[in-house]
């Protein structure tokens, strides 16, 4: 899984990568930021198409962005536009993996609330609200983070914390700090649900 975990790490842009970009889309700045905006435009499509519409447009510049740092670490394209496609594919198939964990993430957690319980429905409405406000980067690492049992589950935090490019007790800081955040928010929300009462 190659995907944004880290949107401080992965997802940014520097202005070398994307004047790269622009340069293989034309020698004339102003026709490559035109084609850069129709690519950008299919792009989109491609993700609507697929289902995305709420995400399609971060979607498309994260394939972008992608492929800028790419072409700036020195990968020499022979069809760019062929070249986004192959990116928004990959793109395009971790944000359903990242869903399905979510999804499974929340069957877990609903297992665990009894069905008839008034206040854990509230929980689990709380927690999948709050799971949506935060950043896709940190949403993935915390699901990720909480994925597997034992040994799999020990496998799959060394993984993240290689891709990351950082120590296994960073990555444990880091989940603990959006762990704190999710719950304060949880927390936050079922005050709110009991005040409204």
């Amino acid at each position: 899984m190659n995907s944004a975990l880290s949107p401080s790490a992965e997802s940014l842009l520097t202005q070398a990568a994307f004047d790269r970009l622009l340069e293989c889309l034309d020698a004339n700045r102003e026709r490559a930021g035109e084609k850069y905006e129709v690519l950008r435009l299919k792009l989109i499509k491609f993700f609507e198409w697929r289902a995305c519409a709420v995400s399609a447009i971060d979607l498309a510049d994260e394939t972008l962005n992608r492929v800028a740092r790419r072409i700036d670490g020195g990968e020499e394209l022979q069809n760019l536009s062929n070249y986004a496609y192959g990116v928004a594919r990959l793109v395009y198939l971790e944000k359903m993996r990242r869903m399905k964990q979510e999804e499974e993430m929340r069957g877990t957690l609903a297992e665990e609330i009894e069905d008839d319980d008034a206040h854990g429905a509230e929980q689990l409405a709380c927690f999948e609200r709050c799971l949506r406000k935060l950043s896709d980067g940190s949403r993935e690492l915390i699901v990720s983070y909480y994925q597997g049992q034992r040994r799999a589950k020990i496998t799959a935090r060394r993984e993240i914390a290689n891709r990351l490019g950082i120590p296994l007790n960073a990555l444990r800081i880091r989940a603990h700090r959006i762990r704190l955040k999710l719950e304060q928010c949880v927390l936050n929300c079922l005050d709110a649900a009991t005040a409204s009462k």
